[in-house]
C-alpha cells in the first residue's frame, strides 16, 4: 500500500524552502501554502486509490501491441480518464491555455506522488507536460492556439521523439528527413525508444520530432523540430484523417512494462505531415527546453520509486518476525526492524530519499526565481543555479533511487528476490531513470562541460559560498550541530575538488570527463547534506510543539546521513582530484 508522505512534502515546501513567499510574484499571486496542501492531499488520494492498485497488475499484464495500435493494461485507460477529469494535466501548465500556474517545487511534489504510485502511468502525462512547455516557449501563435489547449486539458498527449537505430545519444547522426511541401513538411524515417508513442488514452498524440530538412547542414547544426500529429487537425481544431505515423512494434523491457516503448515509423509512403517549430536548424535548442523539463521530472521519478521501495521495506521490517537482536529483552523472534543492520539499511533509504527530495524541490524553486524574481541580477543568478542543478538532480537522484530500490530487496531478504512481494518491480522499474533523457555520464558531461565550462565554475563557487555561509550561521543543538559540522566539511571537499577539476581541465579537457560522474555524485551528496543540515536546524526548533515526533525523526535521519552517507564525499573528492590519470593512461586494449 502506498501513502503519499504528505507531512514530509509540506516540511520541504513550506518550512525548508518557504515557497509560499512566491505568492508575492504576479505569476503566483493566487498561490498559498493552504492551496498547496489541498493539492497534495488530493494527489495523494488519487495516487493511493486509483494509480497504486494498477502498479502491479500493469507490470504483470504489460502493454499490448497489434497492427491497429497499442492497448494499455486493464484499468489504465479509465485511470487516465479520471486523471484528466480531475484537472491534473493543467497543474503547472501555461495559464494562457487553460493551465494552473503553481510553483515548480509543488509540481515536482505531485510528480513524486504519481511516480511513486505508478511510474509507468506517470511517464505519459510527464512527457505531455514537457512537450506543451516546449511548444509554449518555442511554437508559433497558431500552433499554440491549435494544440496547447487540448494538451493541457489532457484530451491529447505528447511525446519526445529523438532517438534512431543509428543515432542514440549522438543526435548529430539523425537521418530522419523532412521535405518542404507548402506550409508544412513531409517526414520520412524511423525512431526508437519512444515512450507512450502509441496508446489508447487519447484521440490524438502530438509527436515532437527531430528531423533534418533536405539540404540542411550535417551534424547537430542541421536539426529542426516538428510537430507531427497522429491524427491531422483542421484549422478549427477538429480531427480529420490519420497521419502517416504508426507504431511498428513495442520493446520487451526489464521494467515499466505497462508503459509502451515504441518503434515509430514516419512516412512509409507519402510522408508524415509535420509542422516546423520555430526556425529551421534550431531543433536541438528547442528540444532542450523540453528535455530540461523532463530531466528534472525524471530525477524526481528516480527517488520517487525509492520512496515507494522504502515504504514497503519499512512495513515489511515492522511485521517480519525473524531472529533475536543483540539487545532484545523479550523472548522469541523480534521484528527485523529491531536488528541494527536492518535499521541501518532503512535509514539509508530514508535519508537518501529525503536528501534527493530536498535537492529536487530546491532546484525547481531556483528555476521559479530565475523566471519571476523582480530583480534582473537575482533572476540571472537563480536561473544559472537552477540550470547548474538540473544534471545533478537527474543524475544523482536517479542513481540514489536505484541504490534505494536495491537495498529494499535486501531488507526483504530472499523474499525480495521473488516477484510476489513486489520489491523486485521497483528495482526493475527505476533502472530506466538513470538512462532516460541522457545517461548519468551524459548528465555529468553536461555538468562539467556546459554548466561549469560556460562560466569557469562561477555558479558552482557561488553555490559553495552560499552553503558555507548558511551552515556557519545555523544555531543548532548537539545532534543537529553534528550534522552542520559534517556538512561544512563536505562543502570544503567539494570546493577543493571543483578547483582541482577546473585546473585539470584547463590542462587537458579529457581530465574532467574521466571523473565527471564521481564529481556529479559528490555534488549531489554535498548539496543534499547542506539541505538536510538546514532541515535538522529547523526541526530542532519544533521539538517542543505538537509535531515533536516528526521533528525528532527529521533530526535523527539527518544525523544518520551525516555519519553514514556524507562521509562518502571524501572518497569521491579524492577520485575527482587524483583519479583521472588511471582512466586516461589505460589503453582500450587493456580493458
Amino acid at each position: 500500500m502506498y501513502r503519499a508522505p504528505l507531512r514530509e512534502l509540506r516540511f520541504v515546501l513550506e518550512e525548508l524552502l518557504g515557497i509560499g513567499t512566491l505568492s508575492a510574484y504576479p505569476a503566483y499571486a493566487d498561490y498559498s501554502d493552504e492551496l498547496g496542501t489541498s493539492i497534495l492531499e488530493e494527489a495523494g488520494r488519487f495516487a493511493a486509490d486509483v494509480l497504486a492498485p494498477l502498479n502491479h497488475t500493469g507490470d504483470v499484464e504489460g502493454a499490448h501491441w497489434s497492427a491497429e495500435g497499442v492497448r494499455s493494461p486493464a484499468g489504465f485507460k479509465d485511470a487516465y480518464r479520471r486523471f484528466a477529469e480531475g484537472g491534473w494535466p493543467q497543474l503547472g501548465a501555461d495559464s494562457r491555455f487553460g493551465g494552473q500556474r503553481v510553483p515548480q517545487a509543488l509540481s515536482s511534489a505531485v510528480q513524486e506522488i504519481l511516480a511513486s504510485a505508478n511510474l509507468s502511468f506517470n511517464l505519459c502525462p510527464m512527457l505531455t507536460h514537457g512537450a506543451a512547455h516546449a511548444l509554449a516557449r518555442c511554437g508559433s501563435e497558431t500552433q499554440q492556439r491549435l494544440f496547447l489547449p487540448k494538451m493541457i486539458s489532457g484530451e491529447w498527449s505528447g511525446t519526445m521523439v529523438l532517438t534512431e537505430p543509428s543515432a542514440g545519444s549522438d543526435l548529430g547522426q539523425i537521418r530522419t528527413r523532412a521535405a518542404r511541401e507548402g506550409d508544412h513538411y513531409r517526414l520520412f524515417g524511423q525512431k526508437i525508444f519512444i515512450t507512450w508513442g502509441e496508446h489508447d488514452f487519447t484521440d490524438n498524440i502530438l509527436h515532437m520530432v527531430l528531423a533534418r530538412i533536405d539540404g540542411a547542414p550535417a551534424g547537430t547544426r542541421g536539426i529542426s523540430m516538428f510537430i507531427v500529429p497522429k491524427v491531422l487537425v483542421a484549422p478549427d481544431g477538429s480531427l480529420t484523417e490519420r497521419n502517416q505515423v504508426r507504431c511498428v512494434s513495442i520493446e520487451h523491457k526489464l521494467g515499466i512494462h505497462a508503459s509502451p516503448t515504441c518503434v515509430m515509423e514516419f512516412g512509409h509512403d507519402l510522408g508524415a505531415v509535420g509542422y516546423l517549430v520555430g526556425e529551421p536548424n534550431h531543433g536541438l535548442e528547442y528540444m532542450f527546453v523540453m528535455m530540461n523539463t523532463a530531466r528534472l521530472a525524471v530525477g524526481v521519478e528516480g527517488y520517487a520509486v525509492g520512496e515507494r521501495a522504502f515504504q514497503q521495506a519499512a512495513e515489511y521490517a515492522r511485521t517480519r518476525l525473524q531472529g533475536k537482536p543483540p539487545a532484545a529483552r523479550a523472548p522469541g523472534p523480534a521484528p527485523i526492524v529491531e536488528h541494527p543492520d536492518v535499521r541501518r539499511m532503512l535509514l539509508t533509504m530514508k535519508s537518501c530519499t529525503e536528501a534527493s527530495r530536498a535537492l529536487s524541490f530546491y532546484a525547481g524553486t531556483q528555476l521559479d526565481l530565475g523566471e519571476h524574481h523582480p530583480d534582473a541580477k537575482a533572476r540571472t543568478a537563480a536561473l544559472e543555479r537552477g540550470e547548474l542543478l538540473i544534471p545533478i538532480v537527474k543524475g544523482w537522484c536517479t542513481e540514489t533511487g536505484n541504490d534505494t530500490a536495491a537495498i529494499g530487496i535486501q531488507v526483504h531478504g530472499g523474499m525480495g528476490f521473488v516477484e510476489e512481494t513486489g520489491a523486485a518491480q521497483y528495482l526493475r522499474d527505476v533502472r530506466i531513470t538513470t538512462i532516460y533523457e541522457g545517461t548519468t555520464g551524459i548528465q555529468s558531461n553536461d555538468l562539467i562541460g556546459r554548466k561549469l565550462g560556460r562560466d569557469q565554475g562561477a555558479a558552482m563557487r557561488a553555490l559553495v559560498t552560499d552553503m558555507r555561509r548558511e551552515l556557519q550561521a545555523l544555531e543548532t543543538p548537539a545532534a543537529a550541530g553534528q550534522v552542520r559540522d559534517a556538512a561544512l566539511q563536505a562543502v570544503e571537499r567539494l570546493e577543493r575538488a571543483t578547483h582541482a577539476l577546473l585546473t585539470g581541465m584547463a590542462e587537458n579537457p579529457a581530465h574532467g570527463f574521466a571523473v565527471s560522474v564521481p564529481y556529479l555524485k559528490l555534488c549531489g551528496l554535498v548539496v543534499g547534506g547542506w539541505l538536510l543540515a538546514k532541515s535538522a536546524a529547523i526541526a530542532a526548533r519544533g521539538l517542543r510543539g505538537e509535531d515533536r515526533t516528526f521533528y525528532h525523526a527529521k533530526i535523527r535521519t539527518a544525523h544518520f546521513y551525516a555519519t553514514h552517507v556524507l562521509p562518502a564525499a571524501a572518497g569521491l573528492a579524492q577520485v575527482v582530484e587524483a583519479g583521472a590519470s588511471s582512466v586516461l593512461e589505460t589503453d582500450a586494449e587493456c580493458i
